[in-house]
């Protein structure tokens, strides 16, 4: 028999590592990233407007809750991450502010600066709800996924690596 140096063929499909970049990652060289202090002040603002509006809405809730079952209203307020209601707020607002309004918060609006995604021109749905998710992660070991900003080469948080995104700053009109 005759030996053969050439690669025998299989019927494995062979496949090659595609790098992650992607043209729109590509397309965002150079973009002017936000500072922390921009990014930092528009979160603070961000969580008071989402209380602002939670509060008056569970209160609104509660009163009707009593209306409804004719016994005397007792309104209880507290806001606690651990149930569900208060976490579905967060993420509701978080996300879903991000996904209408393509990066825009309120606070992200007063402050100039732009969540953009790494994968798209537009934040989908699921993106903006994994960037909401995400700010979890970052708050976990006492917010250490929120000041990687400073050790990341791209100053992405951990929420913003877990959602594929950056936070750009948007140029005076």
């Amino acid at each position: 028999m005759k030996s053969s140096t050439a690669p025998k063929r299989s019927s494995i499909i062979v496949r090659h590592f595609d790098s992650h970049e992607s043209a729109r990652a590509q397309s965002l060289e150079g973009v002017l990233l936000a500072a922390f202090w921009q990014r930092a002040a528009a979160f603070m603002i961000d969580l008071f407007l989402t209380l602002a509006i939670y509060i008056p809405a569970i209160m609104l809730y509660q009163y009707l809750q009593a209306q409804v079952a004719h016994r005397p209203l007792h309104i209880a307020m507290r806001f606690r991450l651990r149930d569900l209601q208060d976490l579905a707020w967060l993420i509701a607002y978080a996300g879903l502010s991000v996904w209408w309004t393509n990066g825009l918060t309120l606070g992200k609006r007063l402050l100039r600066i732009r969540v953009v995604s790494l994968k798209r021109e537009k934040i989908m749905l699921w993106q903006a709800l994994e960037r909401a998710l995400g700010y979890g992660a970052s708050a976990l070991e006492g917010g250490f996924g929120f000041f990687q900003y400073f050790i990341h080469h791209n100053c992405q948080c951990v929420h913003d690596r877990i959602a594929e995104t950056i936070v750009v700053s948007e140029p005076k009109n």
